[in-house]
């Protein structure tokens, strides 16, 4: 800690925090979970803050789309996993910390074997699916995490499951059937600025058990007009204990044109490139599912996929609530993933 102390020496002088809680910070165990919007700026400050431990965990690869908002990454980092083009550039800011990437998708396969290594867990996710599953896998292994959601100009922040206080399901016990995402709407970059930022900040909170964490409060931020509410909340005993009586199932999977017996659903619109031949291959735009949804078989699995995911993940919400399919299988990653 000593060769240190210069690095740290203007927060040590806080009387709150001092060098016991600079060892607090370097003791910490941080799981950042999506290395977007959010997860770049939370990351960037609790490395410069010296959190000892910080895990990076995204599967996506760094798109020029993304440069508008996600400042941990280049242009030359187009391409590359982001997890790993992260820690490249956080190492160079501080070379103490130890970092651990994983370039996986969290799933019900995984979400335990990483989170309980962890003391908190950040949410850097654009899709209610793993946001539930982050909450339901941290009820289960006891650990706080710091939520964070955006829409357009907006953004709203909370803690959940901070000693035995609320969870997600308490605000929210059942997910929107609009799964929108910063890609469909737009998103003006400094927002998730401020978010990460603010999730970083209680992050720092809850490790050094200073101030007033976020727990039973809902913050929203309206960017437009600066101002900014507080929705309080209870813990929901019913809603919280969820996860307990019905365990939450993500249906995806990695797969490839190359399985002659499998079939697959292209919910994008006509003009959508590329367009792989294959003969398992029936297009059916999202707009048209509920016309044409007899087309669709229903003795075998079917991988839906579009571009990116998002509308083939709503169009098996579609199908599945009001005509009863129970076969579909997304394909996260959308149609790169599948010409791999």
């Amino acid at each position: 800690m000593n060769e240190n102390i210069s690095r740290y020496s203007r927060q040590i002088k806080l009387p709150e925090i001092g060098l016991e809680g600079q060892q607090k910070l370097k003791n910490a165990k941080v799981l950042i979970v999506g290395m977007g919007g959010l997860g770049c700026p939370a990351a960037q400050y609790l490395t410069a803050a010296g959190v000892g431990t910080l895990g990076l965990l995204d599967h996506d690869k760094v798109d020029i789309t993304n440069l508008h908002r996600q400042i941990l990454y280049t242009e030359d980092n187009i391409g590359q996993p982001k997890a790993e083009a992260a820690q490249q550039y956080l190492k160079k800011l501080n070379s103490d910390i130890n970092f651990h990437t994983y370039v996986e998708n969290l799933n019900t396969e995984n979400a335990i074997s990483i989170i309980e290594k962890y003391d908190i867990i950040i949410d850097g996710t654009d899709n209610f699916q793993t946001k539930y599953l982050i909450n339901d896998t941290c009820l289960l292994t006891n650990k706080p995490w710091i939520y964070a959601s955006i829409y357009k100009y907006e953004g709203q922040i909370s803690v959940f499951n901070y000693k035995n206080g609320p969870t997600y399901r308490c605000l929210f016990p059942k997910a929107p059937k609009n799964d929108i995402s910063c890609e469909e709407t737009g998103v003006i970059g400094i927002l998730p600025g401020i978010l990460g930022t603010y999730q970083a900040t209680e992050a720092i909170k809850l490790i050094l058990e200073l101030g007033d964490p976020l727990s039973c409060k809902l913050k929203i931020i309206h960017t437009l007009t600066m101002q900014e509410q507080i929705i309080k909340f209870k813990r929901n005993e019913a809603a919280a204990n969820t996860i307990l009586q019905k365990p939450l199932k993500l249906e995806t999977v990695d797969c490839q044109l190359k399985d002659n017996n499998t079939i697959y659903l292209d919910v994008r619109e006509p003009h959508e490139q590329p367009q792989p031949e294959h003969k398992n291959i029936l297009r059916i735009p999202l707009s048209q599912l509920r016309d044409r949804y007899r087309e669709i078989p229903t003795h075998k699995p079917v991988n839906v996929y579009c571009q990116s995911g998002i509308r083939s993940k709503k169009a098996i919400e579609l199908l599945n609530e009001t005509f009863d399919f129970t076969n579909l299988i997304n394909v996260e990653g959308g149609i790169q993933k599948i010409l791999k």
